[in-house]
């Protein structure tokens, strides 16, 4: 689901959509959950065994990924109009 809300807002943006703004939040709020979620639940069901070499994921990719939604709700709350002039 947050692939699909990232390609819509990307699409939104390139295309300087009025729903640009909306789809950003969408995604980054949904992104963000999905992510928390997936930590909690890799947590609480100790997945950290049976990942084998995937062990990859957790330890490089969702640690970018939180760090690049962090900096996507910054820009969208204190950039975004200064970015529209």
């Amino acid at each position: 689901m947050a692939a699909l809300l990232a390609l819509a807002a990307i699409l939104a943006l390139l295309r300087n959509a009025r729903s640009a703004k909306a789809l950003m939040w969408v995604f980054n709020v949904e992104g963000s959950v999905d992510l928390m979620m997936a930590i909690a639940l890799a947590t609480a069901f100790d997945a950290a065994p049976l990942m084998g070499p995937a062990y990859w994921i957790p330890a490089f990719w969702v640690p970018a990924l939180l760090v690049t939604h962090y900096l996507t709700f910054v820009i969208l709350l204190k950039h975004w109009k200064a970015l529209q002039m």
